[in-house]
């Protein structure tokens, strides 16, 4: 599956729009992470445990995202973002959404 944050894909023709498709995760996070985190917030620094389950989300998202353009026949997806949205104190909504499309070579 192509998937490009662009509106075209570089060498390849767009023959086929099938629609806006995405994938959604709903994370939590644990009591231990948002101890860290605070403590680490004093410091200053990088918070790894988060960054590493942000870049888990993110590709978990995308999979899902991907299975559901080809199911819809598509063999990539332009326009491609992710968002993220707070859904209380300590759930994350983590989202990739782009349009699934039918492409040729050129």
């Amino acid at each position: 599956m192509l998937i490009s944050t662009m509106n075209d894909i570089p060498g390849y023709q767009i023959t086929e729009v099938l629609g806006e498709v995405f994938g959604l995760t709903v994370r939590s996070r644990n009591i231990g992470s948002q101890l860290g985190a605070a403590f680490k917030s004093i410091a200053g620094g990088e918070l790894r445990g988060m960054t590493k389950n942000l870049v888990v989300s993110r590709n978990e998202v995308m999979e899902r995202m991907s299975e559901t353009a080809a199911a819809k026949g598509a063999d990539a997806v332009v326009a491609m973002r992710f968002d993220t949205s707070e859904m209380g104190p300590n759930w994350t909504e983590i989202c990739a959404y782009g349009t699934a499309v039918k492409t040729r070579k050129l």
